[in-house]
């Protein structure tokens, strides 16, 4: 299972390596350079690789200051899957995940940046 080792503002360090991209983690590998249809708004497309994987959890991080917004339609599809949707600032986000992992299966879309 990844580990967020740390987070600051446009960067991330997931199990010692150095990300400098938004990204989506799943517990056995990282989709790097993650991008979104709309930048701040997080659609259900957005997020194959977690529908993909089908977590319990999946902990969006909305970035450092929160402006990333989950579209309706994205958490409807969420629901659909029986997905569980977590959306926090990244630096909550993070901690969140971190601790969600110890006992759930748990996938990560993370903003870096705003």
């Amino acid at each position: 299972m990844a580990h967020i080792d740390d987070y600051c503002f446009g960067r991330i360090v997931i199990g010692g390596r150095v990300y400098t991209s938004d990204l989506i983690l799943l517990p056995h590998r990282v989709v790097e350079n993650w991008w979104r249809e709309e930048g701040h708004l997080l659609h259900a497309a957005d997020l194959g690789p977690v529908f993909e994987m089908q977590p319990e959890v999946l902990v969006v991080g909305q970035g450092t200051f929160g402006r990333m917004r989950v579209r309706p339609e994205a958490e409807q599809a969420l629901a659909d899957a029986s997905i569980e949707l977590v959306a926090l600032p990244t630096p909550r986000a993070c901690e969140a995940y971190n601790a969600l992992s110890r006992e759930r299966t748990v996938a990560a879309a993370l903003h870096l940046t705003c």
